[in-house]
């Protein structure tokens, strides 16, 4: 009978084999150090300092964090952000589904609208932007000119602050397109023969979609909902683009800064204003929000998220 022996470290060939997958994966792993770990750190150590890129970083300690709790533009921003996070992100997510579900009928011409409805997601975003600004525009924008021909009031969308946040998520919702493809992914892989069943057994529509639809998407609503929450805290160009750009008075925001949100504001600190230092703390702080935010989700999660075989 032959004893197996323990096998002490890697053979030659295991080495070589080693060296040459570092050898081909090595260009990801550069750039990856290079544009992802070295910025983190370094941007961890300037938001300690007083930096404006051209003199050499002063250390300030958490002189920049505490500048930061008596600063109004960041409460103003971080207010903006959360209306936009816990507003914007579920109507949006609810669009996404309702559009989904639409899509999921089998009708004539279905891969028509399926990609009639997924265009606007692949236009870019400063087009798309340019587009509404013109379509919101008060005189002659396409949604004005509607309104005012069935009688309705016509609100001046990008002028008004009560109507600057809404107007970004119309934008938002003629942009669902992305959303509805994933969920009609999902939906498609639920099998029939749990809504066989659970007609057979007597449930009508609504009880099928709440008992049976919805668990079966939860996984991907949660994915989902992490990562609009996570876009929702990064809005820039599509408030920078309808606010018009830079005012008169040198600040980014749109009227009444309604649509200063938190990347506008770290924008204009560091280039605008170029306060380096500032800047970084703000994203660090902005980091910490939004790992705060991704891990409640997660832990909270497992009393409403199913996945496969439970």
């Amino acid at each position: 009978m032959k004893l197996s022996v323990k096998r002490k470290g890697w053979t030659r060939r295991e080495w070589h084999y080693f060296w040459l997958g570092l050898l081909f994966a090595s260009p990801w792993i550069i750039g990856f150090l290079v544009f992802t770990v070295y910025p983190f750190f370094s941007s961890l150590y300037f938001s300690l300092t007083a930096y404006d890129l051209f003199n050499p970083p002063q250390w300030v300690g958490l002189d920049n964090y505490k500048q930061i709790m008596t600063d109004e533009r960041f409460y103003k921003s971080i207010n903006n952000t959360l209306f936009m996070a816990f507003i914007s992100v579920p109507i949006s997510l609810a669009s996404s589904l309702i559009i989904a579900i639409m899509l999921n009928f089998k009708v004539k011409g279905i891969n028509y609208y399926r990609t009639i409805f997924y265009l606007p997601a692949v236009i870019p975003i400063v087009a798309s932007a340019l587009l509404w600004t013109w379509m919101l525009n008060p005189d002659f924008g396409l949604i004005n000119m509607f309104l005012r021909a069935v009688g309705l009031p016509d609100p001046a969308w990008l002028m008004d602050p009560r109507y600057t946040k809404p107007s970004l998520i119309l934008m938002g919702l003629w942009g669902s397109g992305a959303g509805a493809l994933i969920f009609l992914a999902a939906l498609q892989g639920v099998p029939q023969q749990y809504y066989e069943a659970a007609q057979v057994d007597g449930a009508n529509g609504w009880h099928r979609f709440w008992k049976i639809t919805i668990p079966a998407l939860s996984p991907i609503i949660l994915f989902q909902l992490i990562m609009g929450l996570i876009g929702a805290f990064q809005i820039f160009t599509e408030s920078y683009i309808l606010a018009g750009g830079k005012s008169v008075s040198g600040s980014i925001g749109g009227p009444d800064q309604s649509l200063l949100f938190y990347a506008v504001n770290l924008y204009q600190e560091a280039f605008m204003n170029l306060k380096m230092g500032y800047a970084s703390a703000l994203a660090w702080i902005l980091f910490i929000i939004v790992m705060a935010i991704t891990l409640v989700l997660l832990k909270t999660s497992r009393r409403w998220v199913y996945y496969g075989g439970e």
